[in-house]
């Protein structure tokens, strides 16, 4: 598999738009935990849009660009994850 395909496509603007949004709506105290259940949906959903503003009306740019909001999810976590054992050590 090329993975220039994936690079060429990947968006960071959007990954750092989505992980910001989110970032936002998981400390906002006004929100409940059950809305937290949706940062995934919202960030795929807004990257997707991001996308399609960005690169225009193509299957592809919506694609990549929900796939770029998803990985801000992940990106959470895993930042999350790697302070939270630092701490416990």
């Amino acid at each position: 598999m090329d993975l220039s395909v994936i690079t060429e496509n990947f968006v960071p603007v959007i990954l750092v738009a989505c992980l910001v949004v989110g970032y936002i709506i998981k400390n906002t105290p006004v929100l409940t935990s059950k809305v937290n259940d949706y940062i995934p949906l919202v960030v795929g959903l807004l990257g997707a849009a991001l996308g399609l503003v960005m690169n225009g009306l193509t299957v592809e740019s919506i694609v990549y660009g929900a796939v770029s909001g998803l990985a801000s999810t992940g990106l959470h976590q895993t930042f999350t994850r790697i302070i939270n054992s630092g701490a416990a050590e």
